[in-house]
């Protein structure tokens, strides 16, 4: 679900990947649905591709925002009134409890939280990809 929604450095919120174009990509902001250019030299990142440092293994960022998600109870994160670095990192430590205190810094924290409350402001609210039950492979009919 994560794969389509991109962070480009230097420019502010999350875009969704609307069609790949030849050395740069259309992408529409999530707040604005204005559709620009992503040059080539620009640094963009899929949140697919992101995960966050544990103590053991790194976690994807889909996990750890359908965590916020449950910890919330699917409502907004107001970071200012979290207040206090401390308080930040304690609220995320009640979301993934393994997070690696010396890897993640206060302001990712701050960057995973500012993602969540845009997606949700842009009507995204599932962050893992459904998985497909298909165990066995469909058996078809045909003439003999």
């Amino acid at each position: 679900m994560l794969k389509g929604i991109l962070s480009i450095s230097g420019r502010p919120g999350l875009f969704k990947l609307v069609n790949p174009g030849k050395n740069m990509l259309i992408v529409e902001s999530l707040t604005t649905g204005k559709r620009t250019p992503a040059y080539a030299h620009d640094k963009v990142i899929s949140l697919g591709d992101i995960s966050i440092y544990t103590v053991n293994d790194d976690v994807p960022l889909a996990d750890v925002l359908e965590a916020v998600k449950a910890k919330t109870n699917g409502q907004p994160v107001d970071v200012k009134g979290l207040g206090k670095d401390e308080n930040i990192r304690a609220f995320f430590a009640e979301v993934l409890p393994e997070f690696d205190d010396e890897r993640v810094y206060t302001n990712d924290i701050k960057k995973l939280l500012s993602w969540y409350n845009q997606l949700l402001a842009a009507g995204i609210d599932t962050f893992k990809a459904v998985e497909e039950e298909s165990a066995e492979p469909e058996k078809t009919e045909g003439a003999q």
